[in-house]
């Protein structure tokens, strides 16, 4: 950026959610997009996680993990778990497992992406939207044969959650 070009401005979170329980679309990516996620190592893990995530507060609900990122559905009840706090807790834990096959800190880009989700009607379409990733990059032919995917918890909207 040069002197006169002005800085973007970053939108900022939501500081009040009316849904006890929302449902975000998450986005994390590997540092550099560096190709080492999707592997079974990094697949139990997240598993592992996710199944421990419940008493905490969190459920992860769809997911896919690619080469470079992930994207993941998960429900937080706002009462016991913030959504930072607990992606800082995967990555901890993926990053550990990442560690332990030999591959060097660090693993992950400062910044992702996350979005409320407004609706049932926009859970599917993201998902829809989000389980063609193997097919679009190239990496199976159909969605259901990529091994890096799935659901742990089936979540659904609800506003008066």
């Amino acid at each position: 950026m040069t002197a006169e070009t002005p800085r973007r401005k970053r939108l900022r979170r939501l500081g009040v959610l009316y849904v006890r329980s929302p449902i975000y679309f998450v986005t994390m990516c590997a540092v550099q997009r560096k190709t080492v996620l999707a592997n079974k190592a990094v697949h139990e893990s997240l598993v592992a996680f996710a199944q421990r995530g419940e008493g905490a507060g969190a459920q992860l609900g769809r997911y896919v993990i690619m080469p470079d990122h992930l994207h993941l559905f998960v429900s937080m009840d706002a009462q016991r778990m913030n959504l930072a706090k607990w992606m800082k807790s995967l990555k901890n834990a993926l990053s550990k497992t990442l560690r332990v096959a030999g591959i060097r800190s660090p693993h992950w880009q400062k910044s992702s992406f996350d979005h409320v989700l407004r609706s049932g009607e926009s859970y599917a379409q993201k998902w829809n939207y989000v389980r063609e990733n193997p097919v679009r990059a190239g990496l199976v032919s159909k969605a259901e044969d990529w091994p890096f995917a799935g659901e742990i918890f089936p979540l659904e909207f609800l506003s008066d959650r």
